[in-house]
This record gives structure tokens, C-alpha cells and sequence, in this order.
């Protein structure tokens, strides 16, 4: 059991359970030097290959973040009868299609490693496999310090979570197409291991990440996810998603 845990951080699946909404501010976290936005805004990352995840600050974007949010269906979240992982593929695969990053020789959590991390160090005879890199943590305000003898301080989160993909109608894709959600760069955000683990499933009307700042872009790029792959969200859901940018 102890190797299945590990494998479920290392894929960055954390428990699943209700995280409640945390209200830290944006600054460092207590184990963070610094902190805080430090990657590009969704708003100009539209296919997730920029680092990180930018505040959205100004009136103007906010009001851009809005309109955007407002283009997400709602639905009554579906039953998670039947919902399996492996229904998504084997963990960060590097060969679905129509994804950036994908068929590169990488596979998909060194590529949002690298994409997001800083002072990279490769294992030696490697240009994929990261040892060592600095993350700023969206979701806490963060300076990590990481490397692979502790992979699971940092996981790779999806933001719009598989389980709610499949309650909101993945169940009925082909596995090519689960595939490419579960690896597509604009749904996945290295982030703080304890933070992931405490959203578990959860979508924006019960958990949002702890940094205040960040939570309209956190919302924009669920909504980016929701809206690329025709995924509806919940009504309570979206009611967060917008307040978060009003």
C-alpha cells in the first residue's frame, strides 16, 4: 500500500477530499522566501506552454477574465460511478495527441517541470529527467526548493481534476481524447504537494488556492480547460469562478 501512496504523489493525486477555502494572503508562505505571481497571465497563455500562473490585477483584465468565465456552461455534476485513472491513460504520457509538448521524448510532469521551474538540474546523460529546480508556488506564494529525493513537495495538479472531467461528461470520450486533457499543459500547474493533496477533486466553489492573489487566474484557467475541451462546470462552481474576478 505504502508504494501505491507514493506512486498517487508522484502523479500528483492527491487525496480525494473537500478542501475549504483558505484565505492566506499572497505573500510567502512560512516555508517560502518570497512569493507570489511570478509566471504569465492565463489571459495571455492561452495553451499553457508559458511558466507558471500570472496574477490578474488590472480592471481591464479582470472585466477580460469575466467575460471569459461567463462563456462556461453549467451542469449538475454527474455520478463518479465507473471513474478509473488509467481511463485517462498511464500517468504523464508522452503520446497523446494534439497537445503541445507532446511526442517530445519528455514525459509530461518533467515538461511542466521544466516549463515552470528555475536552476533546473538534469539527471546526468539527461536533458528530460529534472534532479533539482526552484518552483515559485502559485497556490501559496512559495519559493520551493525541490529535487527528486522529496518529488512529492512538489505535484502536478490538474486543475480542472480528472474525476470532475468525467463527471461532467468525460466518461464519454474516447481514451484518446482523456488522454489529452490529462496531459495537456493548459490543465497542469506544478504546485505545493500539501496544497494539491488538499483539493483533491474539489472545483472552485470548495476549494481555491490558499494565495488570494491568484485565485481570478486560477479561475480563468479552469475556465480555459472547461472551454477548450466543451466541459461544462456547476452553477456553484462557476458563481466562484466570477467572484474571484469581479
Amino acid at each position: 500500500m505504502a508504494g501505491v501512496a507514493a506512486v498517487a504523489l508522484l502523479a500528483g493525486c492527491g487525496p480525494v477530499e473537500t478542501g475549504g477555502l483558505g484565505d492566506t494572503g499572497g505573500g510567502a508562505g512560512s516555508g517560502g522566501k518570497g512569493g507570489g505571481s511570478t509566471g504569465v497571465s492565463p489571459l495571455d497563455n492561452p495553451d499553457g506552454t508559458g511558466r507558471g500562473l500570472g496574477a490578474i490585477t488590472s480592471g481591464k483584465d479582470r472585466a477580460a477574465a469575466v467575460k471569459l468565465i461567463d462563456k462556461v456552461p453549467t451542469k449538475g455534476r454527474g455520478a463518479k460511478t465507473g471513474y478509473d485513472r488509467e481511463d485517462f491513460g498511464y500517468a504523464w504520457a508522452d503520446n497523446a495527441e494534439d497537445i503541445p509538448f507532446a511526442r517530445n521524448g519528455c514525459d509530461t510532469r518533467n515538461d511542466v517541470l521544466k516549463r515552470d521551474g528555475k536552476d533546473l538540474k538534469y539527471r546526468s546523460g539527461s536533458n528530460c529527467v529534472l534532479t533539482s529546480m526552484t518552483l515559485e508556488d502559485p497556490y501559496t506564494g512559495k519559493t520551493i526548493e525541490w529535487s527528486k529525493s522529496d518529488a512529492a513537495e512538489v505535484q502536478i495538479d490538474h486543475v480542472m481534476p480528472l474525476s470532475y472531467d468525467w463527471q461532467m461528461g468525460a466518461s464519454r470520450w474516447t481514451k484518446a481524447e482523456r488522454m489529452r486533457i490529462a496531459n495537456d499543459p493548459l490543465n497542469l500547474l506544478p504546485v505545493d504537494g500539501s496544497a494539491n493533496s488538499s483539493k483533491g477533486d474539489s472545483g472552485p466553489a470548495t476549494w481555491l488556492p490558499p494565495s488570494k492573489t491568484i485565485r481570478c487566474a486560477y479561475a480563468v484557467r479552469f475556465a480555459q480547460v472547461a472551454l477548450k475541451y466543451d466541459l461544462p462546470v456547476t452553477a456553484p462552481d462557476k458563481d466562484a469562478m466570477l467572484a474571484q474576478c469581479r
